[in-house]
């Protein structure tokens, strides 16, 4: 029988950790590794080629969900619940007493005995066990769903920091190029004596500073490209050279976003609202399982024994005396932890209704901006700028003034990709105020 128990015992398998090595796996993180290229296929909708030529968010989660460590240990917790759903259903295990002995009866010296004992639980308490290691099953998934949203929430934030910072470099190398052509024309003009020499000066400051400030631009860049990597799990040297995107630049009208709708999809929806609610049963299991402890479990205690030549077959009965109630304390605990889990939810409740309001009207003041830049940048400046090179084309304007709308239209831009900053970082903040996508992607949660 001993043999028997131990052929069913795990053994124990080390699994030590390695620092220089799992560096090293680190940096050899690639886009096409086997791994990844399966988990998109499962999670990718609709399915394409992988990798892309191109990331956008729905790529660049999907990477983050299959690389990020947080979401390992994530996974790891959800296998934690899943391992004490097996300690929750756990029967126990009969016990077996043996003993021997000798006597001076002249009929038999020879005395032995068997007593088993078999533990009866009362009050359900099993069923309790595993109702609660059941509802902590579903909270930890709803965690590694919560992980995984905050991986793309990381990822959509940097996403948007890279393409702003490549953004900004863009208008700030166009409006050094039109200040520079600015300043080429000047410096003609001063050779001849049409304008003075503070002029020229004052135009060549604002072209040495608008230098500056496209190197400072290009170190952003440069540290933006860090957190995207960072954001998604990958080491910069992967990134570097692969292009991202956004998969709609424009932020969404606020007319397609109504308050009432986010309000309900977020309450709905998000995911930490549902996670407390699985705590809160979790809780009311735990209270139950201390109430039925008020009523003990027994013992049924069958024995053989051997004595002076006879058989004795008995049936035993064993219950632990309750001189002390020991579960009032328990029980108090666990209701208090209840009454916790309650206040916890409803503050919870309101402040994601709070997050939502705020989050909404955030977003509709920089919506607003960015439209109004919109409107200058593509009907005002851009005609403006036609007009110039049509009268420079007939002889009307000369170069400079050419030069002097587009170092105007450059300046609008720099206007339009703040403004565009703003709304794109209140759309993402509305976002993670529903946790909901609320511009369409194509991306798959684990």
């Amino acid at each position: 029988m001993c043999l028997v128990a131990l052929s069913g015992c795990v053994r124990y398998q080390p699994k030590p950790i390695y620092p220089a090595r799992l560096e090293k796996d680190f940096r050899s993180r690639t886009l096409d590794a086997p791994g990844l290229r399966a988990y998109a296929e499962a999670h990718r909708r609709p399915p394409g080629a992988w990798p892309p030529a191109e990331l956008d968010l729905a790529a660049l989660t999907l990477v983050a969900c299959y690389y990020h460590p947080e979401l390992d240990v994530a996974r790891a917790r959800v296998r934690l619940a899943e391992a004490a759903l097996i300690t929750a259903g756990a029967r126990p295990n009969p016990s077996l007493a043996t003993g021997a002995g000798y006597s001076n009866s002249p009929e038999s010296p020879i005395v032995f005995q068997f007593e088993a004992g078999l533990l009866i639980e009362t009050a359900r308490k099993r069923s309790h066990r595993l109702l609660r290691a059941q509802k902590l099953i579903e909270v930890s998934k709803l965690a590694l769903t919560e992980a995984a949203w905050q991986a793309r929430s990381r990822v959509r934030a940097a996403l948007t920091d890279r393409v702003l910072a490549l953004r900004r470099l863009e208008v700030l190398e166009a409006e050094e190029k039109a200040r520079a052509e600015a300043v080429a024309v000047l410096k003609q003009r001063l050779k001849v004596g049409e304008v003075s020499r503070p002029d020229v000066d004052a135009v060549r400051a604002e072209l040495s500073n608008v230098r500056v400030a496209t190197h400072a631009a290009k170190g952003q860049a440069a540290e933006s490209l860090v957190r995207l990597a960072a954001a998604a799990g990958l080491p910069v040297a992967t990134l570097a050279h692969v292009p991202v995107r956004w998969a709609e630049e424009a932020p969404p009208a606020l007319e397609a976003l109504p308050l009432a709708r986010v309000q309900e999809a977020g309450l709905l929806n998000r995911i930490d609202v549902r996670r407390l609610l699985l705590e809160y049963d979790a809780l009311e299991a735990a209270l139950q399982l201390e109430i039925a402890r008020q009523y003990p479990d027994f013992q049924l205690l069958p024995g053989h024994s051997f004595e002076e030549g006879h058989y004795r077959i008995t049936l035993g009965l064993a219950l632990p005396l309750p001189l002390r109630r020991h579960t009032r304390g328990p029980i108090a605990e666990a209701e208090a932890r209840r009454l916790e889990g309650r206040a916890r939810f409803l503050a919870l409740q309101a402040q994601a209704i709070a997050e939502m309001e705020s989050a909404l009207a955030r977003y509709g003041a920089a919506l607003e901006e960015f439209q109004e830049c919109e409107r200058q940048l593509l009907v005002l400046q851009r005609e403006r700028e036609r007009a110039v090179r049509r009268a420079v084309e007939v002889g009307e304007e000369d170069r400079l003034a050419l030069a002097g709308v587009r170092v105007q239209t450059a300046v609008l831009a720099k206007t339009r990709v703040e403004a565009l900053a703003k709304a794109q970082a209140a759309l993402g903040a509305l976002e993670d105020a529903v946790q909901r996508a609320l511009v369409e992607q194509k991306e798959g949660l684990p």
